[in-house]
């Protein structure tokens, strides 16, 4: 155990050490679950001026944005689990993903700079932070009527209404996730990669940002709904890693204009990309065999489903290589009842599955 730890302390050292952005440091040393806040702060001094700053004066962000970082790995995990590459972040090939300007790196720095996003300004509504709170709505006028101001309204159907409750403050939780994930970028430089990975940082935040909800609550006597108090509340992270997925599937191929300040798609009749959508510069290898160069760990031995047509599917998984069939016997609670108060007791039973694995 030792031996390990002294192996990701070095790591650290050199990833600090060399001009690399903050996702290659939560990343590139196998897993960001290694990563605290103080790991980051300690070495500040190595830290671009705005994430040194976050560290020195507000070290409890830190905490947060370190939280968000792994909500994204956890996310990117779920998003890619059938793909084959699947956001494994071993630190042997994961430094590789980020060293290409690639679909998957472009997944990979939206859904971190959104985990950001997101963990920070759950924190201000959990009050974990002195820095933020709930949302001021006092100035902000309702969505019905659009053309009132006041705090308050009635609906259509008669009802009343007014902004209450603890909203989720994203504005703030937006600005953290900008000033600590774009601060790392070369801004003074107008290459190609910092443009697409900047790009991507923002279409992470806005897949949060640009989709609050409203949730409301009724007050009234005996059940009647006579005023409907509501407040703004974040997607759920899941809604936002689909979405995030939407987008990479439908990710657009870019490259550098003449000025080196803009974007120009590759192709013709390609409306540019949006501010929501995912870009790259280069193609992605198909990942059918591990390959140190490109990052690739491969897809032998991974698990399939011989039955899906789609991405799952024995076929595409195992790049047409075909696969083995193999019997496991595992055990799992089973027969559990529930005895007052409060236990659930289960038996255990063996469980024969039958898997496919790809050659």
């Amino acid at each position: 155990m030792m031996v390990r730890l002294s192996r990701i302390q070095l790591a650290l050292f050199f990833i600090l050490l060399c001009p690399v952005n903050i996702i290659g440091l939560w990343w590139a040393v196998g897993s960001p679950l290694v990563m605290d806040p103080n790991s980051i702060c300690r070495k500040a001094k190595r830290l671009a001026g705005k994430q040194a700053e976050l560290c020195q004066t507000q070290p409890e962000i830190v905490s947060e944005v370190a939280k968000g970082a792994r909500l994204g790995v956890r996310e990117c995990q779920y998003q890619f689990r059938y793909r084959r590459w699947n956001c494994t972040s071993h630190n042997k090939y994961f430094g590789k993903i980020l060293q290409q300007d690639i679909r998957e790196t472009a997944f990979v720095y939206a859904i971190t700079a959104a985990g950001v996003t997101h963990a920070v300004t759950q924190a201000c509504s959990m009050g974990d932070l002195l820095q933020c709170g709930c949302e001021a709505t006092r100035n902000r006028a309702p969505p019905r009527p659009p053309s009132s101001s006041s705090s308050s309204s009635s609906t259509g159907d008669g009802v009343k209404w007014e902004w209450g409750g603890c909203g989720d403050d994203v504005e703030f939780g937006y600005e953290k996730s900008k000033q600590f994930m774009d601060a790392k970028r070369r801004r003074g430089k107008s290459d190609i990669r910092t443009l697409v990975d900047l790009h991507n940082n923002e279409a992470g935040r806005l897949a949060v940002k640009l989709y609050m909800r409203t949730e409301c609550k009724c007050h009234g006597l005996s059940g009647s709904c006579t005023l409907r108090t509501c407040w703004k509340k974040m997607p759920h992270f899941r809604e936002v890693g689909d979405r995030l997925l939407e987008r990479f599937n439908g990710a657009s191929k870019v490259m550098g204009g003449n000025d080196g300040k803009t974007l120009i798609p590759v192709g013709q009749n390609i409306k540019p990309p949006d501010k929501q959508d995912l870009i790259y510069s280069d193609e992605s290898p198909d990942f059918c065999l591990a390959n140190r160069k490109t990052g690739s760990l491969g897809t032998r031995g991974r698990i399939c489903n011989s039955t899906a047509m789609d991405i799952s599917g024995c076929d595409l998984l195992c790049c047409e290589r075909g696969y083995r069939e193999e019997t496991v016997v595992f055990e799992e609670n089973c027969l559990c009842r529930f005895h007052w108060c409060c236990v659930v007791q289960c038996k255990k039973c063996l469980v024969r599955k039958e898997l496919s694995l790809c050659h």
